[in-house]
Formats: C-alpha cells, sequence, structure tokens
C-alpha cells in the first residue's frame, strides 16, 4: 500500500483508536530494533505466514533509511530449494536472544510448539511484540501487543498496513483539531500534489 492510500486510510479511521494505537506500537518497534541495529525476527502461525507485512517492513526501512525496520521472516515450513531469505525456520526462535526482536503475527491462536519457543526467546532476554486477536496466553508472553478480533471495525491487514507505515516515520505528526471530513480530504490532497520544496 503506498503512502497516498495510507494517508486516505488514516484519514478514514480519524477518530477511532488505531491511527494511534498502531503509532504506540509502531513506535514500540522502532525502539526496540534501531538501538540494537536490527534483529527482527518476524514469525506468524502454522497457518498464517505474514509475507505481506514483511514486504512492506522492507519498503518502509528502505523509504525512511532504517536498514533496522527489514525483518527476517521466520517459517513454519522450509521447503529445500527455497531462496536464502525463505529459509529461515523455527529454529531460529530458539536462537533468539538479548537485543532480538520477536514480531509475532497471529490472527488465531498459535501452537503450543511456537508458544514455547517465544516463551524461550524471552527468557534468553528477546523482546516480543504481538500483533494477535486478543488471546490471553499469547499477551502474557508479550512486552507490547497490539489486538485485532472479529468484533472490530478494522481487520488484521488493515492493522499491519498502518503499523509498517508507522514504523517508517520518521516523526510523530502533528496534533491536529476536529475538522470536517471533507476539510481533511481537500487538505490531504493539497499537501500531496503540492511540488517538492525547491533546495539551493
Amino acid at each position: 500500500m503506498d503512502a497516498v492510500r495510507v494517508a486516505l486510510l488514516r484519514e478514514v479511521l480519524a477518530g477511532t483508536e488505531w491511527p494511534a494505537a498502531a503509532r504506540r506500537f509502531a513506535g514500540a518497534l522502532r525502539s526496540s530494533v534501531v538501538p540494537h541495529g536490527g534483529g527482527l525476527l518476524l514469525v506468524g502461525t502454522a497457518a498464517y505466514e505474514p509475507w505481506h507485512l514483511a514486504a512492506h517492513l522492507v519498503d518502509e526501512s528502505t523509504w525512511s533509511g532504517l536498514p533496522e525496520l527489514t525483518p527476517t521472516l521466520v517459517r513454519h515450513r522450509v521447503e529445500p530449494g527455497d531462496p536464502a531469505h525463505l529459509a529461515v525456520g523455527l529454529g531460529r526462535i530458539e536462537a533468539a536472544g538479548r537485543g532480538e526482536t520477536l514480531f509475532l503475527v497471529a490472527p488465531e491462536r498459535p501452537g503450543d510448539g511456537l508458544l514455547e519457543r517465544v516463551h524461550d526467546a524471552r527468557r534468553a532476554g528477546a523482546m516480543v511484540l504481538s500483533l494477535d486477536n486478543g488471546d490471553p496466553e499469547v499477551r502474557g508472553l508479550a512486552h507490547e501487543t497490539l489486538a485485532v478480533s472479529c468484533r472490530d471495525d478494522v481487520d488484521l491487514d488493515t492493522v499491519q498496513h498502518l503499523v509498517s507505515a508507522a514504523a517508517g516515520e520518521n516523526s510523530a505528526p502533528a496534533a491536529r483539531g476536529r475538522h470536517r471530513f471533507r476539510d481533511r480530504l481537500s487538505r490531504l490532497a493539497d499537501q500531496l500534489t503540492a511540488p517538492p520544496p525547491a533546495r539551493w
């Protein structure tokens, strides 16, 4: 999702908890990986691999100049012949420790084997973040969580877009007063179509 679509998504969700919650969570992600020079491990459940989020974090790391945001995608099933960046299995979580960040994306409850690995990584000193469905066991393992349930007005994919975009931001946006939706949309369109500032 490009910057224009993310900005429009934020405008649509203005007045809800989601833009601020995503920025808070993304701030925790940045503050965990940037001081350590990276070490971001991204893992999903056996039924859900967070490919989309991995791709967006790679994009954000490039655009923001923060290579620390580039994740290592940890997969439940690695096939012979997979390229190196897709050949990192669950054993990598077992090796995680101090200075590394384990980001778990769990739209459903992870299996006990994954939860045990996450618990061991936390005990070894890894920072654990979770984007989950509110499962109490997952939330009990994580230092920082963001829950998206079927009762919420957004889905997991939308929240992943908000989190990845916020992770790449260089600063928090200025506080805004209450404006009508049309006014906000008009201001956004003006900002996006304005010519770049002149450089001397």
